[in-house]
């Protein structure tokens, strides 16, 4: 790398990182934003995207994710600087920048964002604010359904939890499962209770037992790193007919 590339890139990191906001330097839009300044940087400008001018390019890059229609997106780089643009030449700009930063447009949210841009575009606002809008609104659409996501997934896991311990007390073969209040980690296979419970050492002690209950006397089998060596254990020792009748 030359003297004066080097010297810009330098630039261009030293004005990134003394950016007061952490949030703005995690943020993954501007680290991609950055890494596309350095390897223009590193490419000399020559490029195989002849018409994009600097403005033209800010543009459609904030664009990226947004569900923008192409021939409004078109208009409005075509008011730009630099040669005209078809369809073709957004597209596949756009297409590119996608694959380049792993950034795709969110199908759950098409309809809002097109009616949003409808909506503003028949108020007379310009193409570049609403794109600014639709990535707000994305934000703020994609937390929320990340959050419902978790929702669903955390009332899924309560619900096989309680199916869990509802074939844990009806005597049914089940694997691990937690009773409310207890410390111990409860199982059953071939009739069998087997419980495991977790000592200072960090370590398990696997018993079998008769009752459901953490204080309750159990027959000792061995001591292990998890539940996952103790389910090794357990699949041995439930099957073998000396260690006596089922309980």
């Amino acid at each position: 790398m030359d003297g004066e590339r080097l010297r810009l890139v330098r630039n261009l990191v030293s004005g990134y990182v003394r950016s007061p906001s952490i949030r703005h330097l995690r943020d993954p839009h501007s680290l991609d934003e950055l890494a596309l300044q350095i390897v223009r940087q590193l490419d000399g400008g020559n490029s195989m995207w002849t018409k994009w001018e600097r403005q033209r390019d800010l543009l459609i890059k904030m664009a990226v994710g947004c569900w923008v229609p192409i021939e409004g997106l078109r208009a409005a780089l075509n008011n730009m600087a630099g040669a005209p643009l078809t369809a073709t030449d957004v597209e596949q700009r756009l297409s590119a920048l996608e694959e380049e930063l792993g950034t795709y447009p969110n199908d759950e949210l098409r309809a809002g964002c097109l009616a949003i841009y409808e909506k503003e575009r028949a108020d007379g606002t310009e193409v570049a604010a609403i794109v600014g809008l639709l990535r707000s609104h994305i934000k703020e659409e994609e937390s929320h359904l990340q959050h419902e996501r978790e929702e669903r997934y955390r009332a899924y896991r309560d619900q096989k939890l309680e199916e869990r311990r509802a074939r844990l007390m009806s005597g049914a073969d089940v694997g691990w499962t937690r009773l409310p209040g207890s410390r111990a980690w409860y199982c059953r296979a071939n009739g069998r209770t087997y419980r495991v419970a977790p000592t200072i050492t960090k370590r398990w002690i696997l018993d079998r037992v008769a009752e459901l209950s953490d204080t309750s006397e159990g027959r000792y089998i061995g001591e292990y790193s998890g539940r996952r060596d103790a389910s090794v254990a357990i699949s041995t020792v439930a099957y073998r007919p000396d260690l006596g009748p089922r309980q």
